[in-house]
């Protein structure tokens, strides 16, 4: 059974209990769901989609409107790409030229706000239910109540779908260079919708908070879809920096799970009070490394610990993650701080040699790669990129990592974040491990200094500290990364510092590396 087969029947199982919900709309029950659902699909069918639209753009934030216009787009068995309101007006347009987009669905309200100039037709839902007829109401009201579960799939032909389909493109999140087409088959979102209860168990009464964008894989498949393919509850809030509206939000529908960052949890712990999260039973974060320190000031506040889980755009994305403890129901390890976690069921991982990708024994650093159900079918119309990035079945990650002997696996570093000067490869993350004890930098508090890299005649590279304020001097701190042992090589120069008010985040809460480039090659630019 294919995902909009599962979500019919997990409808029906909440029929007339609530299901949905956010700040605008009212309690939804699984009923009235899926008939929204059905109608909005009648209406693309009718009005936009063709054979000639195979690709259908969404642009809207995490919310209830959002979760029913990607599961009717589904439903028309089409592939929804949810482009990401956070990019730049060209970025987005090179997304759109790249899948070939004719119409992007937005509401007016949306669209106003994020002033965009874009090459497709934008179609808004305000318009789309003008069209609306008693007929559509009708028959989507027999469909959702009365039409057996079967037999619905059978009209809607969704019986039809080949797992192999692909269900969504989901372009990467850009932070190291142009964002690219990831396309996600059925197959692929499914397995992981799968996984999630596996690892975290869920149950019939559990409220998940959806805040994570859906233009991200963890939230289109790990919020939107998880809902939609259990029997759970969803609560969407369309930006997940308003800690106070989803505090509030948390408290009123009795929310017990959230997957977010660790850079949001920050937020919360500043700005929601304990009530707000009374009913939590369940925090996983991804996309950045969870700190000792935040997981022990967030079960200060609020009586439980944050897991840390693992993911890719390519890989569906979850990897592996912690078993929550309020969820622990063997016996074994399932849990270890610091670390990602094991893989999920049907996911394997290995370590190689990141140049020669021969094996490496348990514990040694290495490439992290990753095989199984969850891996992309490809990057679109991007064959090379493709071919560079699953060998054999399995997918090139770039993160360093090392495997223990129970599975746990825990993140070192990434490849790209290396710099070649003068033949040796100089690893980002280490100087900024030496650079953060040098400028007092606490795991639990948002990042003050970045190193980045630009070309170099000389050297062949050049290393810049891109930095908000510090209380040392560049001159100072060099002198102290020079006393804690490190190369000349891995030293920047008291020049190649550059002091910005604040460093660029991305929609996902991940620090934006590709604009801490880019602000390096431009301030550099400006001296010379």
């Amino acid at each position: 059974m294919t995902l909009p087969g599962t979500m019919i029947r997990r409808c029906r199982q909440a029929l007339f209990r609530w299901k949905v919900a956010d700040v605008t709309t009212p309690r939804l029950t699984g009923g009235n769901l899926l008939m929204r659902t059905l109608i909005l699909r009648r209406l693309l069918l009718r009005e936009i989609i063709s054979e000639e639209t195979p690709y259908v753009g969404v642009l809207l934030p995490p919310s209830v409107g959002g979760l029913i216009i990607n599961a009717a787009i589904t439903m028309a068995k089409q592939t929804v790409v949810n482009l990401n309101y956070t990019l730049d007006n060209s970025t987005l347009n090179a997304c759109i030229r790249r899948t070939g987009l004719k119409y992007v669905l937005t509401s007016r309200k949306v669209f106003e706000k994020l002033n965009y100039q874009l090459n497709a037709h934008i179609v808004y839902l305000e318009d789309l239910r003008e069209q609306l007829s008693l007929r559509d109401k009708l028959a989507a009201f027999v469909g959702a109540y009365l039409t057996p579960a079967r037999m619905l799939e059978r009209q809607l032909g969704v019986d039809q779908i080949d797992p192999e389909d692909v269900m969504t493109v989901i372009f990467t999140s850009g932070s190291t260079g142009m964002p690219k087409g990831v396309r996600l088959t059925y197959r692929n979102i499914e397995s992981n919708v799968v996984a999630i209860e596996q690892v975290v168990h869920l149950r019939r009464n559990d409220t998940l908070l959806g805040i994570l964008p859906f233009f991200h894989s963890f939230g289109y498949t790990l919020t939107l879809w998880a809902v939609l393919g259990h029997d759970i509850r969803g609560v969407f809030h369309f930006t997940p920096l308003d800690a106070r509206t989803i505090g509030k939000l948390c408290r009123n529908h009795g929310v017990n799970i959230l997957f977010a960052t660790a850079t949001f949890l920050r937020s919360y712990l500043k700005r929601c009070s304990k009530e707000d999260f009374h009913r939590l039973e369940i925090v996983v974060t991804g996309a950045e490394k969870l700190p000792i320190p935040l997981i022990d000031a967030f079960e200060k506040k609020f009586g439980l610990r944050p897991v840390e889980g693992y993911g890719t755009t390519e890989l569906s994305p979850l990897v592996s993650v912690n078993t929550p403890p309020t969820r622990s129901t063997g016996t074994e390890v399932d849990l270890k701080e610091g670390t990602i976690g094991r893989t999920v069921p049907q996911v394997q991982a290995k370590i190689v040699h990141p140049e020669t990708f021969k094996p490496l024994p348990v514990g040694e650093e290495g490439m992290l790669m990753v095989s199984g159900p969850n891996v992309m079918k490809d990057y679109l119309d991007e064959p090379e990129k493709t071919a560079e990035a699953i060998r054999d079945g399995w997918y090139v990650t770039g993160d360093i990592a090392k495997i223990d002997g129970d599975g746990f696996i825990t993140i070192t570093g990434r490849v790209s974040r290396f710099s070649k000067i003068g033949g040796e490869m100089v690893p980002h993350v280490r100087i900024e491990e030496a650079l953060y004890n040098i400028i007092g930098q606490k795991e639990d508090e948002p990042v003050r200094a970045v190193v980045a890299a630009v070309a170099d005649e000389r050297k062949g590279e050049r290393l810049i500290v891109v930095h908000t304020a510090l209380d040392q001097t560049p001159d100072e701190i060099c002198q102290a990364l020079a006393a804690a042992g490190l190369s000349n090589l891995w030293i920047p120069s008291p020049d190649s510092f550059v002091h910005v008010d604040s460093l660029p985040i991305l929609g996902t809460g991940k620090l934006d590396l590709r604009g801490v480039a880019e602000i390096a090659r431009q301030r550099l630019a400006d001296k010379t």
